[in-house]
């Protein structure tokens, strides 16, 4: 990918990772003109907020069907938010500095399911 792509796609780049509306934002600016760095991180900013929603959704429908104490609900929430946390920094920190690496363990897999975008 060339200087001028990276340079024209960075900040939707960026926007992409900021989780739930980033990856929204920067898939409607990007829809005209279709820059291939930004779709790379739009597609895994919007991996990382669907990701987000499902662990979300997974985690809150088993802990209200359970008599799980919060407490150790907490303790098994958190290690995911972290994680989500982690790969989203990570994903911000190439955009920054204009590379396309997907994120760890689950960034290929983005790639793959969301290519349309």
């Amino acid at each position: 990918m060339d200087e001028q792509t990276i340079k024209e796609g960075k900040s939707l780049a960026i926007l992409s990772y900021i989780l739930i509306l980033g990856p929204l934002i920067a898939l409607s600016v990007n829809s005209e003109k279709k820059n291939p760095y930004a779709s790379f991180h739009i597609r895994q900013g919007l991996g990382l907020t669907l990701t987000f929603f499902l662990i979300g959704l997974t985690m809150s429908s088993y802990f209200n069907r359970s008599n799980i104490n919060p407490d150790l609900a907490l303790n098994i929430a958190v290690p995911f938010w972290v994680f989500i946390t982690i790969l989203t920094f990570y994903g911000m920190f190439t955009a920054v500095m204009g590379q396309t690496r997907p994120i760890p363990l689950l960034g290929s897999f983005f790639q793959k399911w969301l290519k349309r975008l």
